[in-house]
C-alpha cells in the first residue's frame, strides 16, 4: 500500500492534454485518493470522472485569458485545504512544470510548511507530435527543441528572442500561440527562418475533436483563421514536423472549404 499521500499533503498532478488514457498510473492513483481536487479548465472530463464520488471538485481554471481564479487565490485555496487535513490534488493540464505556474504554488505551500510533491504529465507538444506522426527532433535537421508561450496580458507586446528562436536546426513549440500566430510568423521570417519551414497547428490535442493543420510558416496566420478563441492551440514549427504517414491532418484546401 502506498504511503506517499498522507492527510494535509498537496500533490501537483499533470493531467496531460485531455485524453484520460494519457494519464500516468501514478496520476490516476492520486486522483482516486484525493479528498479535494482543484483543476484547470483544460483538464478533460474523462480525467475528472476518475475521482471518487465523495471527492470535492473545484474548478480554478484559466482559459483564453478569462481567469476564474487569480493565482494568489488558488495558492490560498490549496493552503487552506491542506491545513484542514485533506488530501489535496492540484490537477494541471499537460505537465505541471511547463507553463503551469507550479513554482508559485510550490513556493507558497513551502513557505507555510505544507508537504508537497509533483507528478509529471504528458505535455501537449509530445501528444501533438504523436498524433501527427512527427518527431520533435530529427537527426540532421532538428537537433533540439524550444518551448515558449505566446500568452500575454491584454495590450502587452510579444517580447521573445526571435533570433534565437529562428535558428534553423531546431523545432519550436509555441503554447497558446493562436492569437499571435501572424506576428510569430513575421518575426521568425524577419529573423531569418525560411518562410517554407513546415508548420503543424495542433488544436484540442488528444480529444475527440482534435485537428492537425499542416502548412508552411509564411501561411501561419491563415492556417489559424478558422480556430475558435476557446480551442487550446499549439504551434509546432520546424523540419521535424513535415508530413509523413497517415496522420489525421487537415489540409489547407479543407480549411478554405470550411471558410466558404
Amino acid at each position: 500500500m502506498n504511503d506517499d499521500f498522507p492527510a494535509g499533503m498537496v500533490w501537483l498532478v499533470g493531467a496531460g492534454p485531455g485524453d484520460a488514457e494519457l494519464l500516468t498510473r501514478k496520476a490516476e492513483r492520486l486522483i482516486r485518493a484525493a479528498d479535494v481536487i482543484f483543476y484547470d479548465a483544460l483538464v478533460g472530463a474523462g480525467v475528472l470522472a476518475l475521482a471518487r464520488a465523495e471527492t470535492r471538485l473545484v474548478g480554478v481554471g484559466k482559459r483564453s485569458g478569462r481567469h476564474s481564479k487569480a493565482q494568489e487565490s488558488i495558492n490560498d485555496l490549496l493552503l487552506e485545504a491542506a491545513q484542514q487535513g485533506l488530501k489535496v490534488v492540484r490537477l494541471k493540464g499537460g505537465d505541471p512544470s511547463i507553463f503551469g505556474r507550479s513554482a508559485e504554488e510550490m513556493d507558497h505551500l513551502a513557505a507555510h510548511g505544507v508537504p508537497l510533491r509533483v507528478c509529471p504529465g504528458v505535455t501537449t507538444a509530445s501528444a501533438a507530435s504523436a498524433s501527427g506522426q512527427a518527431s520533435l527532433t530529427l537527426r540532421g535537421a532538428a537537433r533540439g527543441i524550444t518551448f515558449v508561450t505566446a500568452h500575454l496580458k491584454a495590450g502587452e507586446p510579444l517580447k521573445l528572442d526571435w533570433e534565437a528562436l529562428a535558428r534553423p536546426h531546431a523545432t519550436l513549440g509555441i503554447y497558446m500561440g493562436r492569437a499571435a500566430a501572424g506576428e510569430i510568423a513575421r518575426q521568425l521570417i524577419a529573423a531569418g527562418r525560411d518562410p517554407e519551414t513546415p508548420v503543424m497547428v495542433a488544436v484540442n490535442v488528444s480529444r475527440p475533436d482534435e485537428r492537425l493543420i499542416r502548412g508552411k510558416l509564411s501561411a501561419l496566420s491563415f492556417l489559424v483563421a478558422t480556430i475558435s478563441d476557446d480551442d487550446p492551440t499549439l504551434l509546432l514549427i520546424g523540419e521535424a514536423v513535415a508530413p509523413r504517414g497517415q496522420g489525421r491532418f487537415v489540409s489547407v484546401e479543407e480549411v478554405l472549404k470550411a471558410e466558404r
